[in-house]
């Protein structure tokens, strides 16, 4: 039987890890024994979190989703810092509403830019460490929305489903050099990113540390037993 992966010496790049989703997958694939390359706007903002960490084990790198050329960059000083790329979690996002017959033409240009093109980026700039790596992941915080259409903003339905295709589209294009791909798709979640719209009570909501479990188990799988897609939900839907 394939064992899990050894998260001990693997580098994991992170999107938007200071908040939210993001700092809760950071905060697991720490204590998992992974050494961390951080993507945020201000690397500043993680000097605390940093600061009781193990040294040579986190760093916190510039990544600026809606700067073409930052994704390569962030991937270039991780490489530089730690030597190698074994896994990349796409975290950061962005949604911004508008009704579907009144469309926000620069609402949707951002929501792509952040959304699909960041890490579409991030991921060709990685792909050539990750298949170096022999067991590189890559994993995509999707949505719910990029499965299936159940109301809400219709622009961010759109990318996302878009996301989910690009994750469809990596997996395919470097599996035979032991890259796997994973779209995690989490419905509404105890975030500020929904603190607008929550549909529920937050306890009753998916928690950011439950999404970073399914983070954590996509890295650690052998090769022999990659998940494609993992839809996350707090309630029931008929239609998943």
């Amino acid at each position: 039987m394939a064992e899990n992966l050894d998260p001990k010496g693997r580098v994991v790049l992170v999107s938007g890890a200071n908040r939210g989703i993001g700092l809760a997958i950071a905060e697991r694939l720490y204590a998992e024994g992974y050494t961390l390359s951080l993507g945020v706007r201000n690397p500043a903002t993680m000097d605390a979190w940093m600061g009781v960490r193990e040294a040579g084990r986190a760093a916190a790198f510039a990544f600026e989703a809606r700067d073409p050329a930052s994704p390569a960059r962030w991937v270039a000083a991780s490489v530089a810092r730690f030597g190698r790329v074994d896994g990349l979690v796409n975290n950061a996002g962005v949604v911004r509403r508008f009704p579907f017959e009144a469309p926000d033409e620069a609402a949707l240009d951002e929501m792509w830019e952040v959304n699909v093109k960041a890490p579409y980026r991030a991921i060709v700039a990685a792909l050539p460490h990750l298949r170096a790596s022999g067991a590189g992941r890559i994993v995509n915080l999707v949505s719910l929305a990029g499965l299936r259409y159940g109301g809400g903003s219709p622009g961010y339905a759109m990318v996302k489903h878009a996301a989910q295709v690009l994750t469809q589209i990596a997996r395919q294009t470097a599996w035979k050099d032991g890259v796997r791909a994973t779209a995690i798709c989490p419905g509404s979640t105890d975030t500020d990113f929904i603190a607008d719209v929550r549909p529920a009570p937050r306890e009753a909501l998916t928690q950011p540390e439950d999404v970073a479990a399914l983070v954590a188990l996509a890295l650690a799988l052998p090769n022999t037993a990659s998940i494609a897609t993992i839809p996350v939900n707090w309630t029931a839907e008929a239609t998943l």
